[in-house]
């Protein structure tokens, strides 16, 4: 959970570091910072002050947080590694600075890129009125890429910016949000309060839409983007690190964005660094110095890349998995049992999410030994499913057969996923694109020999629709298979969750799970 910082410690560390900082709590296009723990209305913005040094020649820096933040994201506390002193960094080198408030600084729940896109519109023609109509540049975390992206390409607000930096963004969505409305964690997802809009935004096939309608419009290139990723998961067994673990068959990433969702076609990638998290990413000291050079101008004059006329078109998207993922509710008082089995592969790491963190979860052996859960619970800017209890365990080696997870809530509501993740030599990969025109979209398996195979799919529409009409699988080869999603009836995102069973060659069961999103254009 986030630390509870207070206002009068917030405002020592500012007075030591900058020049005096005033709360306002009301809006004042020219007022100064509110302090972390105030309440914020969307729509507001403000101007950080003014420095002894100020640059009237270097731009203004607008910065847009990311999911669920507010301005607080850039000077108050991070999630893991303290006090954000990005607003610092840019104070000291000489830049006016400032802060946006967009839908999910309300605390309410996240927006999607195009409704806080259209409101950080508003708010940048009202920003480059103040300045005289000079343009600003932007830095922007997380989501808030997306979110600066809407509103400079589809909502005309490219005219009051020159360059925008996007600091672990996920332009291409996350398997994360994904796994947020798969078919397993759809009742934990609804205790949260994490299917909002903003989370269902980021699925994979949610964000290829959002490509195919921005990076061919017209005004896509009239601002300049950089682009930064992040390759390190985060402290250990921390909510950061276990989304990692899960984003890692998908390759690099900082604990909720894949190194390869980051970066745009047109954009320049301007580094790649193993150090930073997805939390310690829109930190000043980690990332201030290396794009600052590039912040001294608004112009995007002579500044191209070798493919930034090109068009850009929907791609096949590969996804490998090896993990069992199962979940439902929880009853109050009653002990659930759910199994998985190991086989000849590895166990990793085993997880379960409960929106309670007074759940009893334990982990029990084939033979019988029983491991307690130690929990974290999950931050704001760093998951998807913000606020749940994260039980994972420690010292776990692995036993062939049927293990067991059991669980106990004293809570009247509750609801638990499990994830658990297998070191396969050869995991299952998946081929899809992430949005097809047509009324269905085909995919193709390509899953490890086994015996008995069979596939149970569930899928869902952006409204929880089930399709139950049956999904066709076929058999190409000894392991490869095509299959094709049911004929839909309107034009979106669906997400799909695919179980698959069988017996490996020593006879133990096999069960895995993948789940991928797809946008589907219905012709």
């Amino acid at each position: 959970m986030k630390k509870i910082v207070s206002i009068i410690s917030i405002l020592t560390m500012l007075l030591l570091v900058v020049s005096p900082v005033v709360a306002s709590t009301n809006f004042e296009p020219t007022g100064k910072l509110k302090p972390p723990g105030e309440t914020f209305t969307p729509g507001e913005w403000f101007l950080g002050s003014t420095p002894p040094n100020y640059d009237p020649n270097k731009p203004p820096i607008v910065f847009v947080q990311g999911k669920n933040g507010s301005s607080t994201s850039w000077y108050g506390e991070t999630e893991y590694h303290g006090v954000n002193d990005m607003y610092t960094k840019a104070y000291e080198a000489g830049y006016q600075t400032v802060f946006v408030q967009l839908y999910d600084a309300a605390g309410n729940g996240s927006e999607t890129q195009y409704a806080n896109g259209e409101l950080l519109a508003t708010l940048l023609a009202d920003i480059n009125s103040h300045f005289g109509g000079k343009k600003v540049n932007i830095i922007a975390h997380s989501k808030g890429g997306p979110d600066t992206q809407a509103a400079l390409v589809h909502y005309g607000a490219h005219q009051y910016v020159g360059r925008v930096f996007t600091l672990g963004s996920p332009h291409h969505g996350s398997h994360l949000a994904d796994l947020a409305y798969s078919w397993w964690a759809g009742w934990l997802g609804s205790l949260l309060g994490q299917n909002d809009d903003g989370t269902y935004s980021l699925q994979v096939g949610e964000m290829a839409h959002f490509r195919s309608v921005t990076d061919n419009h017209s005004s896509a290139r009239k601002n300049k983007y950089y682009t930064v990723a992040g390759t390190n998961k985060g402290p250990t067994l921390s909510a950061l690190w276990m989304g990692g673990q899960y984003l890692s068959f998908q390759g690099v990433n900082d604990g909720l964005v894949n190194d390869w969702s980051t970066k745009l076609p047109y954009g320049a990638h301007l580094f790649t660094d193993a150090s930073l998290d997805h939390d310690r990413i829109r930190m000043g000291s980690a990332v201030f110095s290396r794009i600052e050079p590039h912040l001294r101008t608004s112009s995007i004059t002579g500044v191209t890349t070798s493919n930034s006329d090109s068009v850009v078109k929907n791609e096949m998207i590969s996804t490998e998995d090896s993990y069992y993922v199962h979940g439902g509710p929880l009853g109050q008082n009653k002990w659930v049992e759910e199994s998985f089995y190991v086989g000849k592969d590895s166990l990793g790491q085993v997880s379960v999410l409960t929106a309670s963190p007074n759940t009893k979860v334990e982990l029990i052996s084939p033979s019988g030994k029983t491991f307690k859960s130690n929990f974290v619970i999950s931050g704001e800017e760093t998951s998807f499913f913000n606020s749940a209890a994260i039980h994972t365990f420690k010292d776990v080696k692995t036993e062939q057969g049927e293990w067991k997870i059991g669980m106990l809530t004293p809570e009247q509501q509750d609801a638990y996923l499990l994830t658990v993740q297998f070191e396969d030599k050869a995991p299952i990969k998946m081929d899809m694109a992430g949005m097809v025109s047509g009324n269905t979209a085909v995919f193709t398996l390509s899953v490890p020999v086994l015996k008995n195979l069979s596939f149970s799919v569930q899928m869902k529409d952006e409204n929880g629709k089930i399709y139950s009409s049956p999904v066709s699988i076929q058999n190409l080869n000894q392991t490869n298979y095509i299959g094709q999603l049911p004929n839909v009836s309107q034009s979106g995102v669906y997400n799909v969750t695919i179980d698959i069973k069988g017996g490996d060659d020593k006879g133990q069961t096999y069960n895995r799970t993948i789940v991928r999103s797809v946008y589907i254009e219905k012709k």
